[in-house]
């Protein structure tokens, strides 16, 4: 190594997988320098993003956390993550490397499956709005804003009163916004008249359990028609740069139909669903233009499944003649764009149901992590190095 330049090294390294990276920290100490630059770390994942490549899926199921190389199905790696010992843990979305992780509105980190880094976010209380007895629904949304090259987590919890399922006390709500770069918490106060109407009506958000879907610069949520109530479904994004609400505007024709949000090839789509036989997939070609709304394909119910609740496109294949979708939180097929066939993804030693992220792979948070979790990881080694003393000691005293 020592006779092959740099630069050479550079290059090579920006082509492997940050696991790989990890291990060769340990070569010499200029790869060690290179590896933990912050701007090594930058450019890798630069060209991971442009290329496509080592990209991965991170199954999360009942009693499963683990990374899939989509190239290589039977290549599955178990995540120990650092949140494992606590509730049951939610994964609530994926960004450059990075996955969101939380067990409460106040147990919440940040962790990078490829390096095993982490960065537990600072505990932060449920301020309840006046009149609020108990907290309700809460909608994670994870992001990088690209404006201030920062990592931020929004938390939206919607409250109950006393009679908090009588419609007419409404739904009072707190949002919250996590900075990485700040390590701290900011509380949104300023929402226009017209969300802050929708927010206090809707009790819940649709796309799986509330987590934000992000897509240029902002995170998007769903918020649902109500028989009897709204008759027409809103999107609404949340702008990480001047971090404020919007509404956005989509099709008048799927005002009323089941629609659902996702990201395809970089731009937001939008899944509708036809009285469960077929999904229409329609996707913004140009961020925030209604008229570039287009429907790109039709996914017809496949025959192995007996109901089609939930359909989200994940990928193209690099050929782009077929799509990788996850139907029903519960499996991963390639639709073939031309024939309109379905071929299963099959995961090795992976039967149960899952819910599925894409996951890229990245150095973000660095080799070294957070701070406060290796300090505890050392305070934890000491505590066992201690007991493990004082068991060989009384071992000896026996023996003796």
């Amino acid at each position: 190594m020592a006779n092959i330049p740099m630069d050479i090294i550079t290059d090579l390294f920006l082509r492997l997988p940050a696991s790989t990276l990890v291990r060769f920290r340990v070569l010499s100490k200029p790869c060690f320098s290179l590896i933990d630059s912050p701007d090594f770390i930058a450019s890798h994942l630069n060209h991971t993003l442009q290329t496509g490549d080592h990209l991965m899926i991170l199954l999360r199921g009942p009693r499963l956390l683990c990374t899939v190389d989509i190239d290589a199905p039977d290549k599955v790696s178990d995540v120990e993550h650092p949140l494992k010992a606590g509730g049951l843990t939610e994964v609530f979305g994926s960004c450059n490397g990075l996955i969101g992780l939380s067990n409460s509105p106040t147990d919440i980190a940040l962790f990078n499956p490829s390096t095993r880094q982490t960065h537990r976010l600072p505990a932060e209380i449920v301020d309840f709005p006046e009149g609020s007895t108990t907290r309700g629904y809460v909608f994670y949304g994870l992001g990088y804003d690209s404006v201030s090259e920062d990592y931020k987590v929004v938390r939206m919890i919607q409250c109950k009163g006393g009679k908090a399922d009588e419609l007419v006390f409404g739904f009072p709500y707190e949002i919250k916004v996590f900075s990485l770069k700040k390590n701290s918490w900011k509380r949104i106060k300023r929402v226009l008249p017209a969300i802050q109407l929708l927010f206090y009506f809707y009790y819940h958000l649709l796309y799986r359990r509330g987590y934000g879907v992000l897509a240029c610069n902002s995170l998007h949520w769903v918020l649902p028609r109500r028989p009897g109530l709204i008759a027409f479904n809103t999107i609404i994004r949340f702008d990480l740069a001047s971090e404020e609400f919007e509404i956005l505007d989509f099709p008048e024709s799927l005002a009323h139909e089941n629609i659902d949000i996702g990201v395809l090839d970089g731009c937001l789509c939008l899944m509708c669903n036809h009285e469960f036989s077929y999904v229409d997939v329609w996707i913004m070609k140009e961020y925030k233009v209604e008229g570039s709304w287009s429907k790109l394909f039709r996914v017809p119910k496949p025959k192995s499944v007996e109901s089609f609740d939930f359909m989200r496109p994940l990928l193209y294949s690099k050929d782009r003649d077929k799509v990788l979708l996850e139907i029903n939180n519960a499996k991963l097929v390639w639709f073939d764009l031309a024939s309109k066939r379905f071929r299963k993804l099959r995961i090795k030693d992976c039967d149960s149901s899952y819910s599925v992220e894409l996951l890229v792979s990245s150095l973000v948070l660095g080799c070294r992590g957070d701070p406060n979790e290796v300090k505890r990881r050392k305070e934890r080694r000491a505590r066992e190095d201690k007991l493990m003393q004082q068991s060989n000691k009384r071992w000896c005293m026996l023996i003796s």
